[in-house]
C-alpha cells in the first residue's frame, strides 16, 4: 500500500488528478480520498523535500492505493496531473502524522471512481423479442 498526498489550487484540480491517477497511472484506491488541511499538506511536503515551496496549496487530499510505493511512484511519473502529487513513503517521519490525520479526516467531496465496481461483465444488449423479418 502506498499513501498518496495531492495538493493544489482548487477541488476541481484535485479531482482531475485523482481521476488521472486511477485512469492513466492505473492505480487502485482502497478507500475514498479524505480532505486534508492545505497548510498541513504544505508542511509535510516541505519537510519531505527539505526545501520551501514556491506555491502554497489551498486544498489537499490523501488516500491509500493498493499498489506498493515503488510501483505507485513509477506510474505517477508517467502522467502529468493538474496538481502536485507526492507519494509519502513509510520511511518518512511525516508518514505517521499524515496517517493519523486520515483517521479523523472527512471524505473529500465530489470524488467517484470511474472504474467498474462489479468487474468486467459484458452487458447483453440483444433484444429478447425475436424480429419477425429474420425468421
Amino acid at each position: 500500500m502506498a499513501l498518496i498526498l495531492i495538493r493544489g489550487d482548487n477541488n476541481s484540480k484535485l479531482l482531475n488528478a485523482i481521476a488521472d491517477i486511477e485512469r492513466h497511472a492505473q492505480l487502485h484506491l482502497i478507500k475514498d480520498p479524505q480532505k486534508i488541511d492545505g497548510e498541513f499538506a504544505d508542511s509535510i511536503v516541505e519537510s519531505i523535500l527539505n526545501a520551501p515551496l514556491r506555491n502554497k496549496s489551498k486544498v489537499a487530499t490523501a488516500f491509500f492505493v493498493r499498489e506498493d510505493i515503488t510501483l505507485a511512484i513509477m506510474q505517477i511519473k508517467k502522467i502529468h496531473p493538474p496538481a502536485h502529487v507526492v507519494v509519502v513513503s513509510d520511511e518518512y517521519k511525516e508518514y505517521s502524522s499524515l496517517n493519523e490525520k486520515l483517521d479523523e479526516a472527512p471524505i473529500f467531496r465530489g470524488y467517484y471512481s470511474n472504474k467498474a465496481q462489479k468487474g468486467t461483465e459484458l452487458k447483453d444488449y440483444k433484444s429478447n423479442i425475436s424480429n419477425p423479418r429474420h425468421k
